[in-house]
């Protein structure tokens, strides 16, 4: 497929169709006794479920886009001097949240982004455990799906609520982000793994979810564009929304990704 032609709003049902088939084969193992965890060189865990889920994105997103690069987690050693030439590619975390799967929370994501240039063009992000789907098309629009039912269009809360209700890791939490409490005023704070922060933001349950801490690449793209799609933006703390493929290393800086831009959201990070 020339990837010049690539239309991302006509991807999104196949794309959908995807995340939901990765979404059941990790819902499999979820069921079974034994997750196969083991630790990779970084310490994070990698499942049975994570590679069931690698392996069936790689191949469905190969069929559907012949010729469109693939970079997932579990298949991340591509050098920046071929990716760098790559004007659109998938982005994948087959598996986002794997220590909340371990943790049996259902608080884990499928994510699939498609970007092009150095932007998140597409998103879908899938909560198996719950049976949602939320998709995004920054300037067509985001989706919420439940169960069966077809989509819902979702946005972003504006103004943002008082006392506002700030979204936070679960199995991240740090000082960064009890100093960002501290700053942003009366607050409700709700513990939340994986990519998932990023939809309750877009669906309008929460006003912001700082990040200040290590994330990759593959952790935010596809929620990001379901976010931005929904009215709202993931910026760094200079303000430039965060962006893909732009250095050797695949870790992203600190951001904040708010739904209300009538606030300002990076006062509170301080200095």
């Amino acid at each position: 497929m020339n990837a010049a032609i690539l239309e991302p709003a006509t991807l999104l049902e196949p794309v959908v169709g995807i995340v939901r088939r990765a979404g059941d084969a990790i819902m499999e193992v979820y069921a079974s006794s034994d997750a196969g965890a083991t630790l990779k060189d970084d310490d994070s865990p990698l499942t049975r479920a994570d590679l069931a889920s690698h392996r069936l994105i790689l191949a469905a997103l190969g069929a559907l886009t012949p010729g469109v690069p693939v970079l997932s987690e579990e298949a991340a050693a591509i050098p920046f001097d071929e990716r760098r030439r790559w004007p659109v590619y998938w982005l994948v975390d087959p598996l986002d949240g794997t220590r909340e799967f371990l943790a049996r929370n259902g608080e884990f994501t499928v994510n699939v982004a498609l970007i092009v240039g150095h932007d998140a063009a597409l998103g879908v992000v899938g909560v198996p455990a719950r049976a949602r789907v939320y998709t995004g098309v920054p300037g067509v629009g985001a989706t919420r799906r439940a169960g069966p039912a077809g989509p819902e269009r979702i946005a972003t809360r504006r103004p943002a609520a008082n006392p506002v209700r700030v979204v936070g890791s679960r199995s991240h939490r740090g000082d960064s982000l009890d100093a960002f409490l501290a700053r942003v005023g009366p607050h409700e704070l709700v513990p939340t793994g994986s990519a998932l922060k990023f939809c309750i933001v877009a669906e309008g349950g929460a006003d912001v979810y700082p990040r200040l801490g290590p994330t990759s690449e593959w952790d935010t793209a596809a929620a990001q564009a379901v976010l931005v799609a929904a009215g709202g933006a993931v910026v760094t703390r200079d303000g430039a929304a965060l962006r893909y493929n732009t250095k050797a290393d695949i870790l992203n800086p600190h951001f904040v990704a708010y739904g209300d831009a009538g606030r300002d959201w990076l006062a509170p990070l301080g200095d």
